[in-house]
């Protein structure tokens, strides 16, 4: 499970750095190299850490280790092929964490991300409505038999495509400069993340890495199937870059039009649902 961690880290914050400079080159811009977000955390790893005078201390320190936690679980999860919903508390806890992170600073930027994490809240909906789906054609929620699902009837890519175009939105709104990113909006410098530095921000951009991979397998295991892991690893890569293309086409939205475009996904889907569980 440590190599795991460790490859995952490495791999999510390599994927980061292709993120930004898929942006960058779409813009027209040189952008940093792909391993610039690596040398980033390992910056931070080296750097004096203290605690902002304003902060909760143990408050400062919990959501950083609550953030590594949360997704070293999920990954595990992704890992045996456990249950999805495991998944959704997953990423619900991390919504938890994100509102944590901007209150346990005390700087009035951070304070206002972390306001926004909870109007962001609509994007776990989707995930909901994505997991009924699944269970619908599948019968199971246990990410194994869904695989074994999928190698006897065909991708649920293909079945459940609207499902698909939901986790998708998921994804996106957990992107870095994407169209649902507005806890980290320009005007709130870097929002929830403002004043965590140091070791304490090398914490979190691991865990954030962990994220990245295991939202990205998530996917590509849940709508395509069992892939060996170099087919794995090429897929994850062409969600990202297709992921970094809406990202450098689509302004940042407002707070209420994120949360608006997010619940009509929500609705469209819970549509399709009915419409589901009627035919079959």
């Amino acid at each position: 499970m440590i190599t795991a961690l460790i490859t995952s880290s490495l791999l999510g914050l390599l994927f980061h750095g292709i993120h930004r400079k898929v942006i960058a080159r779409i813009q027209m811009r040189p952008g940093p190299p792909i391993w610039q977000e690596l040398l980033h955390t390992a910056k931070f790893a080296f750097k004096q850490s203290w605690i902002p005078a304003s902060a909760s201390e143990v408050h400062y320190v919990a959501v950083v280790l609550l953030c590594i936690a949360i997704w070293s679980g999920a990954l595990y999860v992704v890992m045996v092929g456990g249950s999805v919903l495991f998944l959704f508390v997953f990423y619900l806890l991390h919504k938890v964490v994100e509102h944590g992170i901007g209150l346990s600073s005390g700087s009035s930027y951070g304070k206002f991300g972390g306001i926004r994490s909870v109007i962001s809240a609509a994007s776990e909906l989707p995930l909901f409505t994505t997991i009924v789906v699944i269970y619908l054609f599948t019968g199971t929620l246990k990410l194994s038999e869904i695989i074994t699902w999928q190698s006897e009837h065909g991708m649920l890519l293909i079945y459940a495509f609207p499902a698909a175009i939901a986790m998708y939105l998921i994804l996106l709104s957990k992107m870095h400069y994407g169209p649902f990113s507005i806890i980290e909006s320009k005007e709130l410098v870097s929002g929830n993340i403002t004043e965590h530095f140091g070791s304490w921000r090398a914490g979190l951009e691991i865990g954030f890495a962990i994220k990245t991979v295991v939202l990205l397998s998530s996917f590509v295991l849940l709508f395509t199937g069992g892939h060996s892991w170099p087919v794995l690893l090429l897929l994850m890569f062409l969600v990202l870059v297709s992921l970094s293309f809406v990202c450098a086409f689509t302004p940042m939205l407002g707070p209420y039009d994120a949360v608006t475009l997010q619940s009509l996904m929500t609705g469209i889907l819970v549509i399709y649902i009915i419409g589901v569980w009627v035919f079959i």
